[in-house]
């Protein structure tokens, strides 16, 4: 590869007690998704599914906003392809959870 057909780019995906971070080379006209696999996460990390994964570049979801899907995303100089793992529990749901346990420990505090 000459050097004017490489790019460097970075291929992230964070946990709760570590992130994992891999600086790459690759061809111009590659995708998102075929970087994440040259990184080797998904051979690290078993959850990450390629094929499925929800990635973005600089918290720009692919697939989303005009953006083409990781498959399709041809990656440019200095991308930050960052994957996304799950939510455990949806956030409109949790933040009623939350609420409603503040109301009823705000109500027991108000009890003589």
């Amino acid at each position: 590869m000459t050097e004017d057909n490489t790019i460097s780019v970075e291929v992230v995906y964070a946990l709760p007690h570590e992130q994992r971070l891999m600086r790459l080379l690759v061809k111009r006209g590659t995708t998102a998704r075929e970087a994440l696999i040259r990184s080797g996460i998904p051979e690290e990390y078993p959850e990450v599914n390629p094929d499925t994964a929800k990635m973005g570049i600089f918290a720009q979801v692919l697939g989303s906003k005009g953006l083409p899907p990781a498959e399709q995303y041809q990656l440019q100089p200095g991308d930050r392809i960052e994957v996304y793992r799950p939510l455990i529990a949806d956030p409109k749901e949790a933040r009623k959870q939350r609420a409603e346990k503040a109301r009823l420990l705000a109500g027991k505090s108000r009890e003589p």
